[in-house]
This record gives structure tokens, C-alpha cells and sequence, in this order.
């Protein structure tokens, strides 16, 4: 027993090591759109006035997908019709067959802002076969978008708080660096015990499966985006054939930054999405992904169940619905996170006092690499230390995700289940 436990315990260290030293520094939250101090470091506490400008300023069109948002749209809307961006700025919102009023509080607040011009509001048509909501909502939009003729689009969700210079940064950033697809997982909501628990946890095992600095690598094919805030160049987009290549996709945000990366063409769109074959084209695309502390999600998580069924509802789709991927993903997640505490208490209270030091430079690894992430939500350095615990809950959520799938629930989200096909 003594000698598994050693044996466990050191290979978790092992594997911490290797996390920090070589998985992308994944766990610095260094890649971030505002700007830096003078000596290049980001700074938390004090924002840095954005200054740069682009040569030009192309025309962008914000695509937002809305099914009872009527709550957060005056806040949110508000903060797309109020950005400060010199160039041609269309919005065009898609009612989602909301039930709450979501079309008359959007085109209230457009119009208490006299920016009616600016904004279009279109009805979503019933859900054809073979697309989820969310992405037929963005179709119907980015049609409608084209009208307007629009360098780039924006792809925002409803709940989204954007500062006010988030699409200039946006621009800026694209055109600086030749960009297809910029995006930036914005600030979570942080503010109930529930979310201070595990938002920041969320975030840090986003940055874990998908370091953004690989993602940020032009030859490296690891690729995602963040689906609340993506600005995409529609030439990129209509390169992979249009939002159609990932009609099916669950965890669509991810699926287009795959599809912009590699370049792969999927397939457009006829009349309601009936899919019309392209010829294969490659043309690899670059794409950036990083944190925002400007822009804010307003979607509340106020208690466990709420970020429960967040998790669960697409954490086996991650795992591509495999059974043999769960198993490992929890034996891992076990290995990782629960071996070194473990170890720590096993060592102490048997007496192997190199087994409780290997569980707690493992732990303290564990508390450092998470430690960027607790320090950018500005909660307590205690819930570093509380990863472990964190990271069980996880693992019961990711458990539950099959379960669910497995029940023929998977995917639901706002009243829709979407099964794997």
C-alpha cells in the first residue's frame, strides 16, 4: 500500500510539473485583449486607457441570437448600440421564439437610444431538421447580415455586457495582426458563493483542454473560441461554407475556430438550411482567443444547480460521447486533483512522511497554477487551495453529462434537447 501510494503520488507531481513547465503556460492568464503596462506585463487592478487605432475602420455587423433575454437586453443591447466604433456598425438581433418579450424590449431599448437605424430585429423561423437553435438563430442573422455587405461579423451573445470600446479593440487586433477569427472568453459573473467556487475553476480547465497560447500559434492545430464574444473576417467565413459546416455542432464556438484553423470546408446553406456541397479548399486561417476583464457575461449562476446543468449539458460532447474517454477523463481528473491531498493525509497519518511531502508539493503546484485564475476573478487565495474539492464536483458533473446522454437528455438547453446524431 505504501509503495502505490508513493508511486501515485510522485507520478501527480510529475504530471504537475509537466503542466506548468510544458502545457502552454496555459495557467499565467497572459493572453488577454486590453492593453499592457509600458513594461509588457497586464494589469489587473488598473485598466490602461485603449489608444491604438486601426489604419481603417471596416464594417462590422453584430450577429445576436435571443430566446428570453428580455431581463438582460437592456443592459446588453445597450452596451452594442453605445460602442464607441467610428466605422459602419449594423446590429441585427434574432428572436429566438422567446415567449418573455424579447422583440419589444429589444426594439424599445434601440429606440430609447434613437439608434433604430442601426439595429435590425428579425423573427427566427422554426427549427429545421439538422441544425441546433442556437446555430439556426446565427444563420438566419448572418443572412441577413450579408445585406449590409460587412467586412466582419460579429457573433455575441445576448447576455454579453460589452465595454464600450470592445468592438474597436476587437477590429484593432484583427487588422493589426492579420487575423480571420478574434475572440475572448469574457469576464464570468462572479459574485454568489456558487460562483466564486467554481467559475473560476471553469475557466482555468477551459484554458487547461485548450491552452490559448497554442490556440494562438498559427502552427499549432490545437484551436478554439469562446462563444460570447467572436469577431470573424466573413471571407473566412463563407471560406468554410458559412455557420452550415457546423450546423449540428453543440460546442459551436469551438467547432468554427477548428474550421477557420484548419481551413476545411464544410458545406453552405440553400432555402431553411438545406446543406449545398462545396469543393474542398483548404486555406489554413489564423485565429486568437484570450481574456477579457472589460466585457462581462451577466448570465447568473447563483446557485449549484445552475452551474451543474451549465456543465453537464455539453461536458460529454467534449469527450465526443465516448465511454472509454470518460473513464479516463475521470481517472485522470483523479490522478491530478485528489491524489495529492490524499497523499498528504495518507503520509501524516501513517507515518510515510515522503509520501506527505510529495502530496503536498503536489498540492501547492495545484494552488499555484491555479492561482492566476482565482487572481483574476478577485476572489480569495483559500479557493486555490480548495481546487481539489472543485475539482471533484467536476468530475460528478462530467459523469453526470453522460448519464444524462445516455438518457436521452443530453444538449437541453432553454427548452430544447438536442441528441447526438
Amino acid at each position: 500500500m505504501a509503495e502505490i501510494s508513493l508511486g501515485a503520488t510522485l507520478l501527480s507531481l510529475i504530471i504537475w510539473l509537466g503542466l506548468l513547465v510544458g502545457w502552454g503556460q496555459f495557467w499565467r492568464c497572459d493572453q488577454r485583449l486590453e492593453a499592457r503596462d509600458e513594461g509588457g506585463r497586464m494589469r489587473d487592478e488598473t485598466f490602461i486607457p485603449y489608444s491604438p487605432s486601426p489604419i481603417s475602420h471596416p464594417s462590422v455587423c453584430a450577429v445576436v441570437p435571443a430566446r428570453n433575454e428580455a431581463e438582460l437586453l437592456p443592459v446588453t443591447l445597450r452596451s452594442l448600440l453605445n460602442q464607441n466604433y467610428p466605422g459602419n456598425f449594423q446590429i441585427v438581433l434574432v428572436d429566438d421564439q422567446s415567449t418573455d418579450g424579447t422583440a419589444q424590449i429589444a426594439q424599445q431599448t434601440a429606440e430609447e437610444l434613437g439608434k433604430f437605424q442601426q439595429f435590425n430585429l428579425i423573427a427566427a423561423q422554426p427549427l429545421p431538421a439538422g441544425w441546433s437553435g442556437k446555430l439556426w438563430a446565427m444563420e438566419q442573422g448572418f443572412q441577413k447580415a450579408q445585406t449590409f455587405s460587412p467586412e466582419y461579423i460579429l457573433l455575441t451573445d445576448a447576455d454579453i455586457e460589452h465595454d464600450s470600446d470592445n468592438l474597436q479593440r476587437l477590429v484593432t487586433k484583427a487588422i493589426q495582426e492579420d487575423l480571420d477569427l478574434v475572440s475572448v472568453m469574457v469576464r464570468l459573473r462572479c459574485e454568489s458563493f456558487w460562483e466564486k467556487f467554481l467559475i473560476p475553476a471553469f475557466v482555468f480547465f477551459f484554458q487547461k483542454l485548450y491552452p490559448f497560447r497554442w490556440v494562438n500559434h498559427p502552427n499549432n492545430p490545437t484551436a478554439a473560441a469562446a462563444g460570447g464574444c467572436i469577431l470573424i473576417r466573413r471571407e473566412a467565413l463563407e471560406q468554410i461554407g458559412g455557420l452550415a459546416a457546423i450546423r449540428q455542432a453543440l460546442i459551436d464556438d469551438c467547432a468554427l475556430a477548428q474550421a477557420v484553423k484548419s481551413g476545411d470546408r464544410g458545406q453552405g446553406t440553400g432555402d431553411r438550411g438545406t446543406p449545398t456541397p462545396y469543393t474542398p479548399h483548404p486555406t489554413p486561417g489564423k485565429i486568437w482567443l484570450g481574456l477579457s476583464d472589460r466585457t462581462h457575461s451577466l448570465r447568473p449562476y447563483p446557485s449549484l444547480e445552475t452551474i451543474w446543468n451549465m456543465v453537464a449539458r455539453t461536458a460529454f460532447t467534449q469527450l465526443n460521447y465516448n465511454p472509454l474517454l470518460l473513464v479516463g477523463t475521470l481517472i485522470g481528473m483523479a490522478l491530478v486533483y485528489l491524489v495529492p491531498p490524499l497523499g498528504l493525509m495518507v503520509g501524516v497519518l501513517t507515518g510515510s512522511w515522503m509520501v506527505a511531502l510529495l502530496g503536498l508539493v503536489g498540492w501547492l503546484l495545484m494552488a499555484l497554477a491555479y492561482f492566476p485564475t482565482i487572481r483574476f476573478y478577485h476572489c480569495s487565495p483559500l479557493f486555490a487551495v480548495g481546487l481539489p474539492a472543485i475539482a471533484v464536483l467536476y468530475n460528478l458533473m462530467t459523469l453526470d453529462s453522460a448519464l444524462r446522454y445516455w438518457r436521452g437528455q443530453g444538449g437541453a438547453w432553454k427548452g430544447r434537447v438536442y441528441p447526438h446524431t
